[in-house]
C-alpha cells in the first residue's frame, strides 16, 4: 500500500482543522442550537454530522463579535457577493477648514521669526510670558454691549453640559487668571502672550477665523506712563522688522472724550460702553444701519450726530475747545504725547478722536496702529480697561494692554518687501558618507558637531555627492561635511564652505575647535 507523503498528510490535517473551526463558529452563533457537543478526536471529522461544536451552554454564554457577526466576510473582503469591487472611498478634502491655515515648514519658519521678534521686544521691556487654555467658559465673552466678538464666538456645549468657547481674545482669560491668584501676585504685572484666537467672522485680506495675537498688558498702574510704554514697545517692534513712521502710524484717543461729551448731552454713564461700541461701528456702516440699536439703547439720533461731529477732530487743541476746561481726558492725552516725545516716537503717533475701539471694556486711552497707505485694516490696537475685573465680580484694578495680530503685519511686510526668505532651513552642516561602509563614521561626525552646538542634517541614505550638494544648497546649509575613505583613514573629514566654495580637511577629534572657529568668524 502506498503511504501518503508527510506534506500531503499535513495539508489534509490543516484543511480538516479549518473546516472544524469554521463549523464551530457557525454553530455557536446559531440561535436554534442548544445541545452542547464535543467532537471526539477519534471521530471522522470529515463527516458533516460531526463537524459542529456548540460552545454556548444552556445557561447562555458570550461569543465574540467576530463570531456572531454574519456579515463579517463581506466587511473584511475586498469583493462583494456579486463579485464586484466595493465603491472607492470618498476623496479626502485636503484643504484646512475655511478661515484656518496649515503651516508647512517655510510658513512655520516665518511664524517662528515673527514670534521671536514679539518675544524679544517683550523681554526688552521687562515683560514675562504666560499662557491660558484655548477653551474657556463662554461666560467670559458674552457681554451685553452688542460687541461683534459676542456674535463671532466658536461656542458649544461640551459633553459635561458646560457652555464653552474657543477664545476670541486673551484679555478675559488674563482677567480670570489675575482673579484666581489675586492675593498671591506681586503688582504691577507686566505680562505678554502669543495665543491663538478664534472668531467666526467675514474674511478679508489679513482677517481670518483663526489668528495668533501678541498681547502685552500691565496691571496695577493707573497713569498714562503705561500706555506710553506699550506704544513704545509697539514702535520698537516695527523698527526691528524694518518699518518706519512712513509705513505705520498710531492713532490715539481717549474714551474719556466720549464720556465727557455724553455727560454734556445728558446720556447716563451706564450707557457709555454700549454707545462706544455703536460709535465704533460707524467706521464700517452708515448711521441709518444702527438706527435700531440706537432706539434700543434709548438714544436720540441727534445725540449720536453731535457726538460724531466732535469725533471728527484731529488735534488735541481742537478737542480742547469742545470739552470742559478741566477735561481729564485732555490732560491725559497731553501728558501721553509729552511722554511719547521723550521716547522719541512722536513721528509715529497722531491724535484722532474717531478712534474708539470696538470692545466694551475700554475705559480711557485707546490707540490703533494703521497702514499709512490705507491698503490694510488695523494692524494692532489696545487701550486702558480699568473696570474689566469689576465686570467679573473682582476688585477695581487699573490695567492697559494691546493685541497685535500676526496676519495683517505679515501682509504689510510683504507689501513693503520687508520679509526675509524662509525657503531654506539654514542648518549649519550637512553630513554624508561616500559609501555605506562609512555611514557609522558619518554618524560619529554628526554627533560631534551636534555636541558642539551645530545644527546638523545627517543624510540617512546612500546618495550621490551631486544630490547631496544640491540638497545642501536648497536648504541653505552653511557647510557640507564629506566622510570619504581616504580622509577617514587619516582620521579626518572634508568640509566644504558652501558660501565660498572652499574645502579643507579637519581632524575628527578637532571638530569642536572647528565649530568654535566658524561660529566666531
Amino acid at each position: 500500500m502506498k503511504l501518503p507523503n508527510i506534506a500531503t498528510m499535513m495539508l489534509a490535517s490543516l484543511l480538516q482543522h479549518r473546516r472544524f473551526v469554521v463549523a464551530a463558529f457557525q454553530l455557536s452563533s446559531h440561535p436554534s442550537s442548544r445541545t452542547p457537543f464535543l467532537a471526539s478526536p477519534n471521530r471522522d471529522m470529515t463527516s458533516p454530522s460531526n463537524t459542529a461544536i456548540h460552545a454556548q451552554s444552556e445557561s447562555g454564554g458570550r461569543s465574540s463579535a467576530a463570531v456572531s457577526d454574519k456579515a463579517l466576510l463581506s466587511k473584511t473582503s475586498t469583493a462583494t457577493t456579486n463579485g464586484q469591487s466595493p465603491p472607492a472611498p470618498e476623496a479626502l478634502d485636503t484643504n484646512p477648514p475655511k478661515g484656518t491655515r496649515d503651516f508647512y515648514p517655510p510658513d512655520h519658519r516665518l511664524r517662528t521669526w515673527l514670534f521671536d521678534h514679539f518675544r524679544a521686544v517683550s523681554a526688552l521691556h521687562g515683560f514675562s510670558e504666560y499662557d491660558a487654555p484655548v477653551l474657556e467658559s463662554s461666560a467670559l465673552y458674552v457681554r451685553k454691549a452688542g460687541e461683534e466678538v459676542t456674535q463671532q464666538l466658536y461656542n458649544f456645549v461640551d459633553k459635561g453640559g458646560r457652555e464653552v468657547a474657543l477664545r476670541p481674545e486673551m484679555t478675559p482669560s488674563l482677567a480670570r487668571m489675575v482673579m484666581a491668584k489675586r492675593g498671591g501676585l506681586n503688582f504691577p504685572l507686566k505680562w505678554f502672550s502669543i495665543p491663538q484666537c478664534w472668531r467666526y467672522e467675514r474674511m478679508t485680506r489679513g482677517r481670518r477665523r483663526e489668528h495668533y495675537q501678541w498681547n502685552m498688558d500691565v496691571w496695577g498702574v493707573d497713569g498714562v506712563e503705561v500706555e506710553a510704554e506699550l506704544i513704545a514697545a509697539m514702535v520698537g517692534f516695527f523698527r526691528r522688522v524694518g518699518l518706519t513712521s512712513d509705513d505705520v502710524g498710531i492713532k490715539v484717543n481717549s474714551r474719556g472724550v466720549i464720556g465727557e461729551v455724553l455727560a454734556e448731552l445728558g446720556v447716563p454713564p451706564e450707557k457709555f460702553a454700549a454707545t462706544c461700541v455703536l460709535v465704533d461701528k460707524l467706521e464700517k456702516v452708515p448711521l441709518d444701519a444702527i438706527q435700531g440699536e440706537l432706539e434700543e439703547l434709548g438714544l436720540e439720533r441727534s445725540t449720536i450726530e453731535k457726538l460724531t461731529s466732535v469725533l471728527t477732530n484731529k488735534s488735541i487743541e481742537s478737542i480742547r475747545e469742545v470739552l470742559p476746561a478741566d477735561s481729564q481726558a485732555v490732560k491725559e492725552l497731553t501728558q501721553l504725547f509729552k511722554l511719547c516725545q521723550a521716547y522719541g516716537i512722536q513721528d509715529w503717533i497722531q491724535f484722532d478722536a474717531s478712534v474708539v475701539r470696538g470692545l466694551a471694556y475700554y475705559t480711557g486711552i485707546v490707540f490703533e496702529a494703521f497702514d499709512r497707505k490705507g491698503v490694510l485694516r488695523a494692524i494692532a490696537g489696545g487701550g486702558r480697561y480699568d473696570k474689566l475685573l469689576e465686570t467679573f465680580g473682582g476688585d477695581p484694578t487699573p490695567a492697559a494692554g494691546f493685541g497685535f495680530g500676526d496676519a495683517v503685519i505679515v501682509e504689510l511686510l510683504k507689501e513693503r518687501n520687508k520679509l526675509p526668505s524662509f525657503d531654506g532651513c539654514g542648518f549649519d552642516t550637512v553630513v554624508f558618507a561616500m559609501n555605506d561602509d562609512l555611514y557609522g563614521a558619518a554618524v560619529q561626525v554628526a554627533s560631534s558637531l551636534r555636541e558642539n552646538g551645530q545644527t546638523v542634517d545627517l543624510i540617512l541614505e546612500n546618495k550621490k555627492s551631486k544630490w547631496v550638494f544640491k540638497h545642501a544648497s536648497r536648504i541653505e546649509a552653511k557647510f557640507c561635511a564629506i566622510v570619504g575613505s581616504d580622509e577617514y583613514a587619516n582620521g579626518e573629514v572634508a568640509i566644504k564652505d558652501l558660501a565660498t566654495g572652499e574645502q579643507k580637511t579637519v581632524k575628527i577629534d578637532a571638530l569642536g575647535d572647528w565649530t568654535r572657529e566658524v561660529s566666531n568668524s
